[in-house]
């Protein structure tokens, strides 16, 4: 794994950390920033991913387009796309006035989010394990030569 993957990482992580804070927060919940925040997570893990396989991307937050530029190298992301579609407006719609989200809303971000950064990890792991076999096997192929 290169080092501006494991940035994304540790940023999804804060992100992931943060959407669980404010929509457990007992006083004042925060159920707009729970949801912005279960987005950020998961953008974040994304583009990790789109880091890993050096595939550029713009400074964009519609997870449908992120997903889009994974379906070469993680075709499955496509089962997802409702779940994506939905954490999506929460980058933007639900951050100014005139709309808010409620406690039912941050529920299935958080919800989502779960579900989707597991899968996102065990992709993110089974590149990290491919990338180490490959290596294992060019060591042994060097030795043997």
């Amino acid at each position: 794994m290169n080092a501006p993957s494991d940035e994304w990482i540790q940023k999804a992580e804060g992100d992931f950390i943060s959407a669980l804070r404010e929509y457990r927060a007992r006083k004042l919940p925060n159920f707009d920033a729970a949801g912005f925040h279960a987005q950020q997570c998961i953008e974040k893990y994304i583009k990790a991913l789109l880091q890993k396989y050096h595939v550029r991307f713009e400074k964009i937050h519609d997870l449908l387009a992120l997903k889009e530029l994974c379906v070469s190298f993680f075709p499955e992301l496509e089962l997802h796309e409702e779940s994506l579609g939905y954490l999506s407006q929460f980058a933007v719609a639900f951050r100014y006035p005139g709309e808010s989200a409620g406690r039912e809303h941050a529920k299935r971000a958080v919800k989502l989010m779960k579900e989707l950064r597991l899968i996102l990890r065990e992709i993110k792991s089974y590149c990290r394990i491919k990338a180490a076999s490959a290596r294992a096997a060019a060591q042994l192929r060097h030795a043997l030569s």
